[in-house]
């Protein structure tokens, strides 16, 4: 395989939607430049014939164009999301969300925010408040749908961002947008003002104490995620951060090893929590 060097990998700005990409072809990455927003997708690697220490180990041989499959239902979305920001923008949704789409967009900003940034609430604002005028419904539908294939019962919806790309100011972007909402018209079942955050640790845990609105460096200030006005109404969001370890189940009673195993049957431990 011919070697690539890329003398300048960053291509678009990060406060504009992207309009250009590095084409892959046969061969893999290619310093080809095409003039348009790269589909989402991802790829199927085969490994090709090499061992290192008996594994078998990917190569760049594997990163193809005949390895990407796309991901017909993000790129489907994505376009109706744009059709809808370059359309009716601010006037297909509740006030409050409009004021905030406004705000975050806005070119006087102190602080700017990423384009992938407003983009991933823009998306769930449009499945919340906006696909159903617009006859797309078939999103939310074919959401609940994947979520009962791969979790029943446990409705999820997922925004997903490169590493470096502010995912915890997300994070405080939808924690505003669905407090003020609620604030605004508590009988709007679409929102709400409680939130539980669950981290993979306590180094991550204590990172987020920034979306407790009481807190000193809360990004709802510092990063002015909300105008000035509607800092103190956000006070009145319930936020609870924890780490999955909390939710362990724990011994209710002492007991030896020994006595564990000979009153459990080998059918896991009777004294600990169901």
């Amino acid at each position: 395989m011919q070697q690539v060097v890329i003398e300048n990998p960053v291509i678009n700005s990060p406060f504009e939607e992207p309009s250009r990409h590095f084409r892959f072809d046969e061969t893999g990455i290619t310093n080809e430049i095409a003039c348009l927003r790269r589909p989402s997708s991802y790829f199927v690697p085969i490994p090709q014939p090499r061992k290192t220490g008996g594994k078998t180990q990917p190569t760049l041989h594997d990163w193809r164009s005949d390895r990407i499959e796309e991901n017909p239902l993000v790129n489907r979305i994505r376009q109706r999301v744009q059709a809808w920001r370059k359309g009716r923008y601010l006037d297909d949704v509740t006030p409050t969300t409009a004021r905030l789409l406004k705000h975050w967009r806005a070119d006087e900003r102190h602080r700017r925010l990423f384009f992938c940034q407003i983009e991933a609430v823009e998306t769930l604002v449009y499945i919340t408040e906006v696909a159903k005028k617009y006859g797309d419904q078939w999103i939310k539908n074919d959401l609940v749908r994947f979520g009962e294939e791969a979790n029943p019962g446990l409705s999820r919806i997922a925004c997903k961002l490169a590493t470096g790309a502010g995912k915890t100011v997300v994070m405080a972007m939808i924690i505003a947008w669905h407090t003020l909402n609620k604030l605004a018209n508590p009988q709007d079942s679409r929102f709400s003002d409680a939130f539980l955050i669950v981290t993979p640790g306590i180094t991550i845990r204590d990172r987020l104490r920034v979306l407790l609105p009481s807190d000193p460096e809360s990004y709802y200030r510092s990063m002015d995620i909300v105008p000035d006005d509607l800092l103190e109404p956000m006070n009145r969001a319930k936020v609870i951060i924890t780490n999955f370890h909390a939710f362990k189940r724990r011994e209710k009673i002492a007991a030896g090893k020994l006595t564990k195993a000979l009153l459990g049957g080998g059918q896991g431990s009777a004294f600990t929590e169901s």
